[in-house]
């Protein structure tokens, strides 16, 4: 018994090796084609090649080699590239590519053979990298900072979709959408930018200030001169209105003086009387016998008659 379940079991694991070298599962995201000796197997009536799709399928051990693919949808990112606007403004732009491969047959020519060790899927995303960053030096060279940022950034997506597209259909590639993430400068340019950006803001305050000084002396000198009007106007009818008195308390003293000329004299006396005398320390110095003190002396034929 021990001799004959030694080649048993030798000959269950080597039927084993054979049945897990032949058959193969397809899974529904993926699809796969087989290469025979480097030569992808291909349909016997029509020539082309066959393309397996989900399930079940065998292949030749030892000589058939299967490659596998994913029919969904992928994403690839672009790291940060240094691009050069129109306006000689440089840039760092992060971006990633959605894409599906359309062509099994050309995918595996164009991302197998020549690269080895390098596999279908990084193989793919070399070539998409390569091509992208080209279109992008072209697409914003073409451009202008403010269109890249604002103006034709909807325009610029889809001209880069189509454009990428267009390079990677000879790869079997499809591209379904290009977004960028991030444009920004780089960290040397920063500091420069910020600079300008402060000295122009320093500028524009620096225009306003003086705007408003301007306007503000033109408002003060309008409001001197409008005052400088007003005081004239008012001492103007200041003086009149005093004139005007004036006038007419020499009318009441002259016909005080036409109605009553001795008591006129003699209440103008008075008051220089007081007047003369309205300080202690005030000296005078006048002859007892002149006319000021005429009404001090006792001669009362000077004083008004009722």
């Amino acid at each position: 018994m021990k001799r004959w379940l030694t080649p048993l079991l030798i000959g269950l694991a080597l039927i084993l090796v054979l049945v897990g070298s032949t058959l193969f599962t397809v899974y529904e995201s993926d699809r796969a084609i087989i290469a025979r000796l480097g030569e992808l197997e291909r349909n016997s009536k029509t020539g082309e090649v066959l393309v397996l799709g989900p399930g079940l399928h065998a292949k030749l051990p030892f000589i058939d080699q299967m490659h596998r693919f994913d029919s969904r949808l992928n994403m690839t990112e672009i790291p940060s590239e240094r691009i050069l606007t129109k306006d000689k403004e440089l840039l760092l732009v992060d971006l990633f590519i959605q894409w599906k491969i359309t062509d099994y047959p050309l995918f595996y020519n164009s991302t197998y053979g020549s690269n080895e060790g390098l596999g279908n899927r990084d193989r793919a995303e070399q070539l998409l990298r390569q091509t992208v960053k080209g279109v992008l030096h072209a697409e914003f060279g073409q451009r202008t900072l403010q269109s890249v940022v604002s103006g034709e950034r909807k325009q610029l997506m889809e001209k880069l979709v189509e454009r990428t597209d267009e390079n990677v259909r000879r790869y079997g590639m499809n591209i379904v959408d290009v977004r960028v993430n991030r444009v920004d400068y780089p960290p040397e340019v920063n500091d420069k930018v910020f600079a300008r950006m402060i000295s122009e803001r320093k500028q524009v305050a620096a225009g306003f200030r003086a705007n408003g000084e301007s306007k503000a002396s033109v408002l003060r000198a309008e409001a001197d001169k409008t005052t400088r009007i007003m005081i004239a106007e008012a001492e103007k009818e200041a003086e009149s209105l005093r004139g005007e008195g004036d006038a007419k308390a020499l009318q009441i003293y002259a016909e005080s003086y036409n109605q009553a000329p001795e008591f006129f004299e003699f209440y103008r006396t008075l008051e220089a009387y007081r007047k003369s005398f309205q300080e202690k320390q005030d000296i005078l110095v006048l002859k007892p016998d002149g006319p000021f003190f005429k009404y001090f002396r006792g001669n009362n034929s000077n004083l008004p008659k009722e």
